[in-house]
């Protein structure tokens, strides 16, 4: 690998060659607080690592599963630091948003909550996001807790174990992860750009009605 894909392998094989198990335990923390960092190599690279030793397969699962829950712990304060009140006067100021619409949102967590962080753990991206909302409407912590750790575990097993099965092949792994991460952010930036479009055609409804209703006065 080259580049910065080439850089984070040499970080992840550096951090599991010092500490082991708990090495990946922390790659995978620190992917949690920053997206851009991709589990979908490390997870592969730490199965490569216990199939040559480095760790047990069961000690790669137990860390990297902590290491997720650790670092949604701290989105999910973060989360909680926040509010929904910062959220709701935010959205009042923005285009194409309202109060209405964080409320709904909030509404619809709530109901839903545990559910959304036991699937998001198994999307790019939102598995880490997923933690803020579920702060935001101060989820039980040990339910959030234990949803985020059945889904952590679900993914990271499936990727250490086909890291681990696959031996020196285990890019391949990465590079079908990397397609279903691309796949999911296609689907969902559709997602919000049909929002946003139906958002921008109600509006120009609402302002040619408003028009229309002064040219009659």
């Amino acid at each position: 690998m080259s580049g910065l894909a080439g850089t984070i392998e040499d970080w992840a094989i550096r951090l599991m060659e010092l500490l082991g198990a708990p090495g990946a335990g922390l790659a995978i923390a620190a992917e949690n607080l920053f997206p851009p960092l991709p589990c979908e190599l490390i997870l592969p690279l730490a199965g490569f690592a216990a199939a040559n030793g480095t760790m047990t397969i069961a000690s790669a699962i137990v860390w990297t599963t902590a290491g997720s829950v650790i670092g949604a712990l701290v989105l999910y304060v973060v989360g909680a630091r926040v509010g929904l009140q910062p959220l709701r006067a935010a959205a009042g100021r923005l285009p194409l948003l309202s109060v209405v619409d964080v409320d709904r949102a909030n509404d619809w967590f709530a109901r839903r909550g545990p559910r959304a962080v036991l699937l998001g753990r198994m999307i790019p991206i939102v598995r880490s996001l997923v933690s803020i909302p579920a702060g935001v409407q101060r989820m039980h912590p040990l339910t959030f807790v234990l949803y985020t750790a059945a889904g952590s575990l679900a993914w990271n097993s499936a990727f250490i174990l086909a890291g681990y099965h696959l031996g020196a092949r285990w890019a391949t792994v990465t590079a079908y992860a990397g397609a279903y991460a691309r796949l999911s952010l296609a689907l969902i930036a559709i997602g919000v750009l049909s929002l946003l479009g139906r958002r921008l055609w109600a509006a120009r409804r609402t302002r040619a009605a408003d028009t229309g209703a002064h040219h009659d006065h």
